[in-house]
């Protein structure tokens, strides 16, 4: 049971269910009271139409054993004095409630006396001889009559005689159409309502499966991928365009995303693994010629092998951590200060700088700084010019050379990592080409960009953008 309330559908069609059954069940009970209300009111026409019929003909006079509406055949009828005594009845009446008397054989009454007379202005509404009273009063009770039984809709109505004084009119209209005109409503709700529930259950059931169809293929697809860890496989996208297909599209790019990153990161591992092993070998075999004959130790290429070494090892941390997420400090760093003395002590470079400040990591940014300058006086032929300067709310620090440039098509992939494009850039004339992926990670990760182009003098121009503290 927990299994099966615990899937979309079955919740979808429970709710959906639940929410027509309230609705069924509150306009069920409106028709009802409705329809009873209406047939309320049509019993109580009748009734006041037979009691006003009555109380007309003793307002003319008419004995009580000529009254045409005591014959019984449209429903029980009494007429009471002032004194609530039964002063005429239907015929064949046994018993009767819902009036002010429950009496069903007249007594033989007199003509009031004066002092009945006193009392009758206090039965009723001042009503002059011969007047029949325009208000009437109802209530609901039963009557035997002829040994049948039935509920009635009893409506009273007064009327002042010349000679019999105040008179209560009681006259009562069946409510047995009523019963039964509820009951037959009642019963097609009882048989209707669970049918339409059970449409209503069903129809959801089958429009929410075919709804929900593409994301069980969606989910088996993912279930696939997991167990063969293939992340070229994609899943299904339905051409529905609704949120389903876009849920699809957004995890193929997801997929696409995370193959990717991991590709790039095995592509990392392997690229690292080549470059540690040449100058871990170099310096194994210096040192395994050393232990052998050191008077043939190479001293100078031994340190040479252990920066390189080292130099690596900080890149590939530095990676390491910008890929694990690690963010930069909110620290204010001077540029125009950080490139100067980034490019003290480096022969043929110049710095044009205007004081700016920057947020982050001065040793990260000194870094980028770096690695632009390395790069740079590695392909210039003789300058490199470093310029610093404010554009809007930005920061553009410019490094420029006057080599040969960096072709157009090569302008993004300098970027990657491990990359190089000449013999220029090769692993003995420096660097294991992780040092523009570096910047440029770095600079993404203070919120600014990287970009190679084509400098004043010819050569390669690149330009660091950041955000003005």
């Amino acid at each position: 049971m927990r299994r099966l309330f615990g899937s979309v559908r079955a919740r979808a069609t429970l709710g959906a269910t639940l929410v027509v059954a309230v609705a069924l069940v509150a306009a069920g009970a409106a028709v009802l009271l409705s329809l009873r209300s209406n047939l309320m009111g049509e019993a109580g026409t009748q009734a006041e139409r037979s009691a006003r019929a009555v109380a007309s003909e003793l307002a003319a006079g008419t004995p009580y054993d000529k009254l045409s509406g005591l014959d019984g055949d449209d429903g029980p009828v009494q007429v009471l004095d002032e004194r609530e005594r039964l002063v005429a009845a239907s015929e064949d009446l046994e018993r009767i409630s819902g009036t002010d008397s429950d009496q069903v054989k007249p007594r033989p009454v007199t003509t009031p006396s004066g002092d009945g007379d006193d009392d009758s202005d206090d039965a009723g509404e001042a009503l002059e001889p011969g007047e029949v009273s325009g208000e009437s009063l109802f209530s609901n009770g039963s009557a035997t009559i002829d040994g049948e039984a039935q509920d009635y809709r009893f409506a009273a109505v007064e009327v002042e005689t010349h000679d019999r004084g105040h008179l209560k009119v009681y006259a009562g209209a069946p409510l047995a159409a009523e019963h039964g005109a509820v009951r037959t409503a009642l019963t097609v709700m009882l048989i209707g309502f669970p049918l339409l529930l059970g449409v209503v259950a069903a129809v959801t059931w089958l429009v929410t499966r075919r709804a929900l169809r593409p994301v069980e293929g969606i989910r088996r697809e993912m279930a696939a991928i997991t167990r063969s860890e293939d992340l070229a496989r994609r899943v299904p996208e339905p051409d529905t365009h609704d949120e389903i297909a876009r849920l699809a599209s957004t995890t193929n790019e997801t997929l696409a995303a995370l193959e990717t990153s991991v590709e790039r990161q095995r592509r990392f591992v392997a690229d690292a693994s080549h470059e540690l092993r040449s100058p871990i070998a170099s310096l194994r075999t210096q040192l395994e010629v050393a232990a052998a004959h050191p008077e043939l130790l190479d001293l100078d290429g031994a340190v040479e092998d252990t920066v390189r070494l080292q130099r690596l090892a900080a890149d590939l941390l530095l990676l390491a951590r910008l890929d694990a997420g690690e963010r930069p400090n909110d620290a204010k760093v001077d540029l125009a200060g950080l490139a100067r003395e980034e490019a003290e002590g480096r022969t043929g470079v110049t710095v044009d700088a205007e004081p700016v400040e920057v947020a982050g990591s001065r040793g990260q940014l000194g870094r980028v700084l770096a690695n632009l300058l390395d790069n740079a006086q590695r392909h210039a032929r003789s300058a490199v010019t470093v310029r610093v300067r404010r554009e809007g709310d930005r920061v553009v620090v410019g490094v420029a050379d006057d080599g040969d440039g960096v072709p157009d098509g090569d302008r993004e992939r300098i970027f990657e990592r491990f990359v190089r494009l000449d013999a220029a850039r090769s692993r003995d004339d420096g660097g294991a080409g992780l040092g523009l992926a570096i910047a440029r990670d770095v600079a993404v990760r203070h919120g600014g960009t990287l970009t190679a182009g084509r400098g004043p003098a010819g050569g390669a121009l690149f330009e660091l953008r950041l955000p003005l503290a």
